[in-house]
């Protein structure tokens, strides 16, 4: 793994967590965080608006080079990942219309997203800390039941904002923790079996 991939899966979820804090912060009195979504805050018509675009075109870039940099991940799942990250980029490009009206390019970038870094830990597992089959599985299985909340949330009302909160927050943070699992496992000492070291001594000294 790649030092600068550490860097970057760390700066995603403080850039979205702070971002939409300190947007949060910014909005006039009737704001509710457990209600309202992220995607509001930086809306045509949201105060201060720039602070949350801002914030998502930095976790898009961050996801793109954690992407990159995280090699031990599996082909298919830096590419879902660098999905993300590019969608992620997209819903501060395409906000919200002032006012209560929808947009299409928002919508499809933010769904992209949601799903892109919700899957990615089902594309394979290693024997390399918490890619282990059984880490990646559970990790794919809760972040898609956090995004299958949020999604009921649109369709049947309740806390949206705190639903979406959770699953992207979730979302941003997973590569953070396996990138850490990856560098922490890279720093260990190699350790052997009873009589394995000295096995691999006389290997590499040609005995039999």
């Amino acid at each position: 793994m790649r030092t600068p991939a550490l860097v970057s899966s760390a700066a995603a979820p403080v850039l979205l967590i702070g971002g939409w804090l300190l947007a949060e912060s910014r909005q006039p009195p009737g704001f509710d965080p457990l209600r309202d979504a992220i995607s509001d805050l930086a809306a045509l018509d949201a105060a201060d608006r720039q602070i949350m675009t801002a914030a998502l075109l930095g976790v898009g870039l961050a996801h793109l080079v954690t992407a990159a940099g995280l090699t031990e991940v599996s082909r298919a799942g830096r590419l879902l990942i660098a999905a993300g990250g590019i969608a992620t980029a997209l819903v501060g490009v395409f906000p919200l219309p002032a006012g209560d009206g929808g947009s299409t390019a928002h919508t499809v970038a933010a769904t992209v997203a949601f799903t892109a870094l919700a899957v990615w830990p089902f594309t394979g597992g290693s024997r390399t800390g918490l890619l282990r089959r059984p880490a990646t599985l559970a990790a794919g299985t809760v972040l898609l039941a956090l995004v299958a909340w949020f999604g009921a949330t649109l369709a049947v009302g309740g806390p949206l904002g705190l639903a979406e909160r959770t699953a992207a927050a979730a979302q941003a943070l997973w590569p953070f923790v396996v990138a850490l699992s990856i560098r922490t496992r890279s720093e260990q000492p190699e350790s052997y079996p009873p009589g394995g070291s000295s096995q691999v001594v006389d290997r590499l000294n040609g005995s039999p």
